[in-house]
C-alpha cells in the first residue's frame, strides 16, 4: 500500500507538474491578478491530490476486481451470460466517467438544452457497452481486431453523411472522452481477465485492442442518435 502510495505520487507529480509551471509562467505573461494566482494554486493542490487517490484506488482496486471479474466471467459456460455482464459493467464505468460527464455539461452549455444531457450519457454508455460486448465475442470465436476496426469506421464513414451536422463533431469527441480513468482500466482488465483462463489465448493480441473498439461504439451511437433527432 505504502508502495503504491509512493509510486502513484511520483507518477501524478511528473504528469501534472509541467503542465502546471507552463500555465503559470503563461499566467505570468498575460499578468493575471492575484487572486487568479490563489485560485490557480489551490487548484492544483487538489487536482494532484485527486488524481493521487483516484489512481490509488484504481491500483488496489478497480484493475484487480476487474481482473478477476473477467477469469471468474470466462468460467461460465452462457456466452449470453458473459456479454450482459461486460455490457453492464462497462456500460456503468462510463456512465460514471469524468470525461463523460465534463463533455455532456459543456454541450449542454453551449446547445441551450436542445441536446438533452441525459440522452447523449446514456447514448455514449450503451455504445461502449455494446462494443465491449463486441470485444468478449471476437476473443471468444478468435476473430481478427483489424476486420472489426475495418467495418466499425466504415459503418462512421457512411453514417457521416447523414448525421444532423451539430451531433457529427460531438460524436467524434465522444469517443475520445471514453478513454477516460475511469473506463480504460476497467475494460482493459475485464479483457486481459477473459484472456488469462484461455490458455490457447494470447494476453497480448487478445487481451488489448479493446479501449480501440469500444471506442467506436459512442461515434456511431451519437451518430444515430443525429440521424434519428431532427
Amino acid at each position: 500500500m505504502i508502495e503504491d502510495l509512493k509510486e502513484t505520487t511520483k507518477e501524478v507529480i511528473q504528469a501534472v507538474l509541467p503542465l502546471t509551471v507552463a500555465v503559470f509562467l503563461l499566467m505570468v505573461m498575460i499578468e493575471m491578478n492575484h487572486d487568479m494566482f490563489l485560485s490557480f494554486f489551490v487548484g492544483s493542490l487538489m487536482v494532484i491530490l485527486g488524481m493521487i487517490l483516484f489512481l490509488l484506488g484504481v491500483k488496489i482496486g478497480m484493475l484487480p476486481i476487474g481482473e478477476s471479474i473477467g477469469s471468474e466471467l470466462s468460467k461460465h459456460n452462457s456466452l449470453l451470460f458473459i456479454l450482459g455482464c461486460a455490457f453492464i459493467l462497462s456500460f456503468m464505468a462510463t456512465v460514471a466517467e469524468p470525461d463523460v460527464r465534463v463533455l455532456s455539461s459543456m454541450i449542454d452549455s453551449v446547445s441551450e438544452d436542445s441536446i438533452p444531457r441525459n440522452v447523449l450519457i446514456l447514448s455514449i454508455a450503451s455504445g461502449v457497452g455494446f462494443f465491449v460486448a463486441v470485444s468478449m465475442l471476437r476473443i471468444a470465436y478468435g476473430v481478427p481486431i483489424k476486420y472489426l476496426f475495418t467495418a466499425g469506421y466504415l459503418i462512421i464513414l457512411v453514417l457521416s453523411f447523414f448525421t444532423n451536422p451539430d451531433y457529427l463533431a460531438i460524436a467524434y469527441d465522444a469517443g475520445g472522452v471514453t478513454t477516460g480513468p475511469m473506463t480504460v482500466p476497467i475494460i482493459l482488465a475485464l479483457g486481459i481477465g477473459t484472456v488469462s483462463v484461455l490458455g490457447d489465448k494470447s494476453a497480448l493480441t487478445e487481451g488489448f485492442g479493446l479501449i480501440g473498439l469500444a471506442s467506436i461504439g459512442p461515434i456511431l451511437a451519437v451518430m444515430l442518435l443525429g440521424v434519428l433527432v431532427p
